[in-house]
């Protein structure tokens, strides 16, 4: 198509354009005026036991320990752990986000350190879902030591570094109104164009123009014998 047809087309099918743009202000309202969402966060490191010949834990530490750590976040994010916070309330969206950089106190991979993030339409939902996550995480540590027989002396533990702390997500507003608009504008388009294809396809099925051969000799004059 030209696109002298399809500012005809738009034209001829002007209230497709404005239903869809009806639509689209109707869809653009909850980007407005969005429903409040709360972002929960936490920090949780494994820390080792202090032993007789290294009393301070810092320098008790070793490499499995973020294997350990990052073992268990598969676990938890596996279809079965899903299912597990499910059961115990855990229902929104959340993230388990192993943090192993290191810092200048605590050696890069040698700390393992997990964010654990979830979100809500209330605060202390979000809080409470992280606490939830955080008590999981604890007790799948305190499994996999105990099926190894370790006494509890020499037990590793979850330690909650950082306490659940949550604040209210805000999102760019401009941003989604304009790929809200984007988006309402291309589907109105089309749709103008694909209803004014359909209803001509449909008008020339009626009269019977749209064969091959009333196309043909459509404008053809009878000649007289």
């Amino acid at each position: 198509m030209s696109p002298r047809d399809v500012a005809e087309a738009l034209l001829r099918r002007w209230y497709v354009l404005v239903l869809a743009l009806l639509l689209t202000a109707a869809g653009a309202y909850p980007v407005v005026r969005p429903a409040p969402q709360f972002l929960s966060s936490a920090v949780v490191v494994l820390k080792p036991p202090a032993t007789g010949n290294q009393p301070n834990q810092l320098t008790n530490l070793q490499p499995p320990l973020a294997t350990l750590a990052y073992g268990i976040v598969q676990q938890l994010e596996s279809p079965a752990g899903r299912k597990e916070l499910r059961a115990v309330g855990v229902d929104g969206s959340y993230q388990l986000i192993p943090r192993n950089s290191g810092t200048s106190a605590t050696p890069r991979y040698l700390i393992p350190s997990l964010q654990v993030q979830a979100r809500a339409a209330a605060a202390v939902d979000a809080d409470t879902a992280v606490r939830r996550i955080i008590e999981v995480y604890a007790e799948h540590v305190a499994d996999l030591q105990s099926a190894q027989g370790v006494v509890a002396g020499a037990r590793i533990n979850a330690s909650v570094l950082v306490a659940p702390s949550a604040a209210q997500v805000q999102g760019n507003k401009s941003r989604a109104l304009a790929g809200t608009a984007l988006l309402g504008a291309t589907l109105a388009v089309l749709g103008a164009l694909w209803f004014d294809q359909f209803a001509l396809r449909r008008r020339n099925r009626k009269d019977g123009s749209g064969s091959p051969e009333a196309g043909r000799y459509a404008g053809a004059v009878p000649v007289a014998n």
